[in-house]
């Protein structure tokens, strides 16, 4: 065990060294394809955050603890999002060392004129500086022109899909709500109760409607309305290029096309990995409205005390091993933001040949539906709500699983693979000792994705029983 350990961490040193200098070389590649495409030097997070927002319609205002307060600008309103610190310091790489030594290098031999010239000159300035402050007041006033409020981008970009499905969302009836997928009763008014499912990362409403929906039985058809939702950036529904993706983004959306739209006043809640923190910001913010919280797989680590959770989260998530894959995956995305672009050039591009591929060598007896989430979205779409959802949201579950156990009244019921390479159990075990009320259930030889996806017609038993024998008291 300590040599397989000792030969992955050694061999991982390497291989993550080299992801290093192609990540950097990809930037500059990028960059250049960018400007010939689209006309405009694009930004990246390899840049410092002063240096991107001279070049974005977004306004850094400050830099502390696990996330930064940006001003985002759109036609009618001014938001301040949080992002997550990792999406600029996600780690020292080795180039990354290697370029500041030399730049500290460099600074020093002129440093010592620099110093002087700022001594000289604030001599120069103080006097003005202290009559300003008198007359002035201390407030720091912010003013915009009005021709810089303007809509945000939503023409996909050279390096996304462009195919009819990956681009419907460009329809006006579309482009301002999320894709929704409901199955209900014929008499509306029939439906007793309604359902929301919340998918994960890289994953679409299809790993509920493929799955669950046939599956469940005439009473629960013919009683419930079950609302399935593509997130933003994913599927079907709108992938804006200008957008980073934060979680009041996506339970603005949400509510928007889910909750008002539907006119929703109470609800059950199915979700899966990253749909479990929008569930329980979801509760959070209606803690009155769900009558149920079904969570799979949550992303839930403990994060020790004077820690940075988000970077925290992203070293358990993404820790830079080659071995088992699907946790060099998770680092190859998390970790290089161009190397990840370049996946998603390649992939998620000519996810119409990989469906075809795939339906051509198994003789079409594999069903493909779970192509459409893993593919069909876009690079900006994905890698932010990675960084500012399941990695930035590391250090705010503690206070929303505690409001969830002291205000939100409905069973919480958790459902765990026991062989999940993705989110360990001990995250579900985690969120237990946090609610104590909750219910674990791990089930065995079952890993992230097949513990919905070979196993529906027993889960779908379980959620109607779980929906069935709900006992929220409306306060």
């Amino acid at each position: 065990m300590a040599i397989a350990q000792w030969l992955n961490q050694t061999v991982g040193f390497f291989v993550f060294f080299f992801l290093d200098i192609f990540d950097y070389l990809f930037c500059f590649i990028y960059k250049t394809l960018d400007l010939f495409f689209e006309y405009e030097w694009k930004p990246c997070y390899c840049s410092s955050p002063l240096e991107a927002q001279a070049k974005t319609r977004k306004i850094i205002v400050s830099e502390r603890g696990d996330y930064s307060k940006v001003v985002s600008m759109t036609r009618t309103k001014i938001h301040f999002d949080e992002i997550s610190d990792t999406l600029y310091s996600r780690g020292p790489s080795l180039l990354v060392r290697l370029s500041k030594l030399v730049s500290s290098v460099k600074c020093l031999n002129c440093r010592g004129l620099i110093m002087r010239h700022n001594v000289v000159e604030s001599c120069d300035n103080n006097d003005e500086s202290k009559k300003k402050t008198r007359s002035g007041s201390n407030k720091r006033l912010m003013t915009l022109n009005s021709t810089v409020v303007e809509k945000l981008p939503t023409t996909p970009r050279w390096s996304d899909c462009h195919c009819s499905f990956c681009t419907s969302w460009l329809s006006p009836s579309n482009n301002d709500s999320l894709f929704v997928k409901v199955q209900q009763p014929k008499d509306n008014k029939k439906a007793r109760d309604n359902v929301v499912f919340i998918h994960g990362f890289l994953s679409s409403s299809s790993f509920w409607t493929e799955t669950l929906f046939p599956n469940f039985s005439d009473t629960t058809k013919s009683n419930y309305r079950l609302i399935a939702v593509d997130l933003m950036g994913y599927g079907r529904s709108p992938k804006p290029n200008d957008s980073l993706y934060t979680l009041r983004e996506h339970l603005e959306m949400i509510e928007k096309s889910v909750i008002s739209r539907y006119k929703l006043k109470n609800f059950h809640v199915v979700a899966h990995s990253l749909g479990c923190v929008l569930a329980l910001a979801l509760a959070v913010k209606h803690p009155r409205a769900i009558k149920s919280l079904t969570l799979l797989a949550p992303p839930y680590y403990k994060v020790p005390k004077g820690v940075q959770a988000a970077q925290y989260v992203m070293s358990k998530v993404a820790p830079k091993n080659v071995w088992p894959p699907m946790q060099f995956g998770a680092s190859l995305i998390s970790w290089y933001e161009h190397l990840g672009r370049t996946v998603c050039l390649v992939l998620c591009k000519s996810h119409r040949l990989v469906d075809s591929l795939t339906r051509l060598l198994t003789l079409n007896r594999m069903r493909t539906y779970l192509i459409e989430g893993f593919l069909c979205h876009t690079h900006n779409g994905s890698w932010h709500t990675l960084h500012n959802i399941i990695f930035g949201s590391g250090g705010k579950l503690d206070s929303y699983l505690d409001y969830v156990r002291d205000h939100v009244d409905c069973d919480v019921t958790i459902f765990h693979g026991g062989k999940d390479e993705v989110i360990p159990v001990e995250c579900s075990y985690s969120v237990k000792t946090r609610v104590p009320r909750a219910t674990v259930h791990i089930i065995p030889d079952k890993d992230h994705i097949t513990i919905v996806v070979g196993r529906q017609k027993e889960f779908a038993r379980e959620l109607e029983l779980i929906w069935q024998t709900s006992k929220t008291t409306y306060k």
